[in-house]
């Protein structure tokens, strides 16, 4: 495995990466940055192409590292090597792994989606926070979710730190991108229910029937749905709340009202509620 080394922090290739901590240059060059162990493995694991992989064993925080560089140039990738002070630049956490990939973007629209018969989904609206978009793609995962669309995307999908959130869900979890017109006409197409979380909602989401072909929708931060998306749900809940606050962070939310659709959807007796 031929390796290039490369220490210089004027080098052109650290330069390249630097700037792809910006949402222009990584939408220009049409590719984002993986950073870490855990993340670049499952990348690797969903057979997700690696174009450059760069390392720096002073940053190695295991013993599987080199395997995992043997393993990607195998598959295709370009491996550099870094000196400690410039894969430091280019790295985007506070304490890098000394392990960062170069991978392709791609781009799903709701009409690509496979879904079965009793399709679950996660649609979010214009989220802000990439740290907050990466929990989402994270507690869909965990609720058995079959895809999650995003919904007039305010913050990239490629940001670093949704990838980072994510902890590499991204790579796994199916997720569509498109305007509240399109993704409402989608899920009236394919007889999808959508559910809005709203803090004015006519019932709590435990008394909501959360069964068969389901969109469970979340707002923004900040501004919570739109009324173009309250207007279309077929039913709006809200999650009671015992204290000063009128709501949870959006992706608190979303996990809360997930898990009362995993427990409604359960073969488990009792169950279900009415509708």
């Amino acid at each position: 495995m031929h390796v290039e080394k490369i220490s210089s922090l004027q080098n052109p290739r650290v330069k390249r990466l630097v700037r792809l901590r910006d949402r222009g240059p990584r939408d220009e060059m049409g590719v984002f940055l993986v950073e870490g162990f855990r993340a670049i493995s499952r990348a690797m694991e969903r057979g997700v192409p690696l174009t450059e992989v760069y390392f720096c064993r002073d940053w190695f925080l295991g013993g599987n590292e080199d395997a995992l560089v043997a393993r990607a140039s195998e598959a295709g990738a370009e491996v550099v090597e870094l000196g400690r002070d410039a894969f430091a630049k280019v790295a985007y956490r506070d304490r890098p792994e000394g392990l960062l990939a170069v991978v392709a973007q791609w781009r799903h629209e709701p009409g690509d989606l496979k879904l079965g018969e009793q399709p679950f989904l996660l649609v979010v609206e214009a989220i802000e926070k990439p740290g907050n978009l990466g929990t989402l793609l994270r507690g869909a995962d965990a609720a058995g979710v079959d895809a999650v669309i995003v919904c007039d995307p305010v913050t990239d999908l490629f940001n670093p730190n949704v990838v980072r959130s994510s902890t590499g869900v991204l790579f796994s979890m199916p997720v569509a991108l498109g305007t509240t017109a399109e993704v409402t006409g989608f899920l009236r197409q394919r007889g999808i229910r959508s559910v809005a979380t709203t803090p004015r909602g006519s019932c709590l989401h435990t008394e909501a029937d959360l069964r068969g072909p389901l969109a469970l929708v979340m707002g923004s931060e900040q501004f919570g749905l739109s009324e173009k998306w309250l207007a279309a749900a077929d039913v709006q809940v809200r999650i009671p709340m015992a204290g000063q606050a009128d709501s949870l962070n959006v992706a608190m939310a979303a996990i809360v009202t997930l898990f009362e659709a995993v427990r409604q959807r359960s073969p488990s007796p009792g169950a279900p509620v009415a509708p």
